[in-house]
């Protein structure tokens, strides 16, 4: 029988604000704006917001304008608010009563019922346009109905909140379509509009105090105060649909677009249907890649992450070959290459906000491209290896003559790397200025990474360049040879029956890590297949969750199984027993490696685990992390890109 797949919510399930407080929606742009909110329709974070948009004259992050859209319908003089907005413990109005259902369509859909009133309200960010629209379809009515929307606007950054401030431009321009607005100078205007031109009632003012409590739980400040320029107020005959729309221009400045219900269904059908846990995470995938800046780049999750260069190559693959979007691939190769200086690619932030402290992404840059050509066709591949062969060897001439950050080759031939005060690996959180996992040495999955550049360059120059090879060669050749010894020697001990996760002074600390199942599923492996095996069935049994791999393993007396508690106490807990889902790929394709086809019912296992997590946190997506203790709860930001990334490679695995 086919599984039955539904990301849906019910009239019970909403009306209980414990549990739909803590399921989200989100919807992105094209240029990485984006509306996202809970589904019960009440902020809980200080980046949810209704039209979440770039502002490139104040920086890199997203600002939150339009907050937030409260709906009233009117009938026979009586108002019943169908908003929900807490302020301290207080949550007024309280319009979750009225819900009915939830769904996601891919476009987040709610039901109002009212007395005889079934009011359909329908969300969507148009990814072309970069703009919000909102339907509102009045599906039964027994007596004259009036539709009351209320805007709030916040015009700040979406990592900090708005108090009252002492000036404010409170002025509207009323417009034939709607309204214009902009609360601050050096911001875009905000443009609400509508199909009838929204009756809009100026009547400025502020609501204090709107509380987001998870931002109360993560430590940090938690209230807010909104603007309201006032109300748009039209009736809505039974069978009609009324459109609102906002974004930084005027719909009417949109070219080849007659009306809003023209555009409202173009943006429709620019996501497949949420039938299936392959077409939501493919959704995703399309959702985290952005155009900016005149580049096209990944955004590491939603909400609060932009373009990280780490984030960027892991995820590649995943996104952007499984999915077949081999075009894209490239353009985003091609946008982080901008960014480039000798080996080092930025962990994070683009042109001078850049931060080059990464020790990895050079070596994912480098196995990102080696991924791609595996993936084209044999005839594209010479080609690919033309345009980004230099930048492949670029990363290891300059590991190889050393960089800033104490990255470079010891006289064993291993990759180290050490800078007082940094985490230069991907288990990056510092607190107080002190890296919690620094890994200062050798670290296992740069070693492995690294002896894998080398003989992917060595291969792709004898395909492609044999001049170049025997140049590579005569420097490299002995190096290679050697190192699968040298590594060995460094990382295994018998006595343990794994890798060391770094290697230190002589010394290799064997917390038992998931890092070590990098060297276990890279195309070119600097071990042999009986310690491959032996590192995947450690990992099995004392990594592996449900929901991906933990960063360390539970009988370690420093193991930490839930990610809770102000910013310090979670950073002091993400590498160390956090579950990540990231991992799953290299856990795949290292038993892949191991065991053949016998894989195969372990990588539908975790498939088929995973498909309820879509509806856990932020419907349609997965999470950054989970706790490494059961239940293994969604934490960390609500949809991330590698994430993503390695459930879409375990699907194209799984196909094959």
């Amino acid at each position: 029988m086919k599984h039955h797949f539904d990301l849906s919510l019910d009239k019970i399930q909403l009306a209980n604000l414990s549990d739909s407080l803590q399921r989200e929606w989100l919807c992105t742009g094209e240029n990485g704006c984006y509306a996202a909110s809970s589904v019960a329709g009440c902020h809980t974070r200080k980046y949810h917001g209704l039209y979440v948009a770039p502002q490139p004259n104040l920086g890199q992050d997203n600002y939150v304008l339009l907050a937030q859209m409260q709906e009233t319908v009117r009938q026979h003089g009586k108002a019943f608010h169908l908003g929900v907005t807490r302020y301290g413990d207080i949550y007024e109005p309280k319009g979750h009563k009225y819900l009915e259902k939830f769904s996601l369509m891919p476009h987040p859909c709610w039901w109002y019922r009212v007395g005889g009133v079934l009011l359909r309200k329908e969300l969507l960010m148009h990814k072309r346009l970069n703009r919000l629209f909102i339907a509102y379809t009045l599906e039964e009515a027994h007596s004259p109905t009036i539709l009351e929307l209320r805007p709030f606007c916040v015009f700040r950054r979406q990592h900090e909140v708005l108090r009252r401030p002492a000036k404010a431009c409170e002025q509207v321009q009323i417009l034939p379509s709607g309204i214009k607005l902009r609360l601050y100078e050096g911001y875009s205007d905000l443009f609400i509009e509508g199909m009838y031109g929204l009756g809009f009632e100026e009547k400025p003012d502020w609501y204090y105090d709107i509380t987001y409590w998870q931002e109360e739980q993560r430590g940090y400040p938690f209230k807010e105060d909104w603007f309201t320029p006032g109300l748009f107020r039209m009736p809505i005959q039974v069978g009609e649909t009324i459109y609102v729309t906002a974004g930084v221009a005027s719909f009417g400045d949109q070219p080849a677009l007659r009306d809003f219900a023209e555009a409202f269904e173009e943006g429709r059908r620019q996501a497949q249907p949420a039938d299936s846990a392959l077409h939501c995470l493919e959704n995703a995938a399309a959702d985290l890649i952005v155009q900016r800046q005149g580049r096209t780049q990944i955004m590491a999750g939603y909400p609060w992450f932009g373009p990280w260069g780490r984030d960027t190559f892991i995820a590649l693959p995943g996104l952007t070959l499984s999915t077949k979007r081999f075009e894209t691939a490239e353009a985003v190769l091609d946008g982080m290459l901008a960014d480039r200086q000798g080996a080092l690619f930025p962990n994070v932030g683009t042109g001078d906000e850049a931060a080059y402290n990464s020790v990895d992404a050079p070596l994912w840059f480098v196995h990102a491209v080696q991924r791609y050509m595996m993936a084209v066709p044999e005839p594209e591949r010479p080609r690919i290896w033309q345009k980004y062969g230099a930048a492949v060897m670029a990363v290891v001439d300059g590991f190889a003559s050393g960089t800033h950050a104490g990255i470079g080759l010891g006289q064993d031939g291993l990759v180290y790397a050490a800078q007082p005060g940094k985490a230069l690996t991907w288990m990056d959180a510092v607190v107080d200025g002190c890296p919690i996992t620094p890994r200062a040495g050798a670290p296992v999955e740069i070693n492995a990474l690294w002896y894998n550049a080398l003989c992917f360059i060595a291969d792709s120059l004898k395909q492609y360049d044999a001049a170049g090879a025997a140049g590579f060669l005569s420097r490299w050749e002995r190096p290679m040879a050697e190192f699968p010894e040298r590594f060995k020697a460094a990382f295994w001990d018998k006595q343990y029956g794994y890798l060391a996760d770094v290697v230190s002074d002589g010394r290799g600390d064997f917390s038992l890590r998931p890092n070590q199942i990098i060297a276990a599923a890279l195309p070119y492996k600097a071990i042999s297949n009986k310690i491959c095996q032996l590192v995947v069935e450690h990992v099995r049994q004392m990594l592996l969750t449900p929901r991906g791999l933990r960063t360390l393993a539970p009988m370690d007396s420093r193991y930490e199984g839930v990610y809770e508690g102000n910013q310090p106490t979670r950073d002091a807990r993400y590498h160390q027993g956090i579950v990540w889902v990231w991992l799953l790929e290299p856990f795949a394709e290292a038993c892949q490696a191991v065991y053949g086809e016998q894989a195969r019912p372990m990588l539908e296992k975790i498939w088929q685990q995973f498909e309820p997590a879509l509806g856990e946190l932020c419907m349609g997506t997965v999470s950054e992390i989970y706790d490494g203790n059961p239940p293994h709860a969604p934490r960390g930001a609500v949809s991330q890109a590698w994430s993503v990334a390695a459930l879409l490679r375990i699907n194209e695995m799984l196909q094959s």
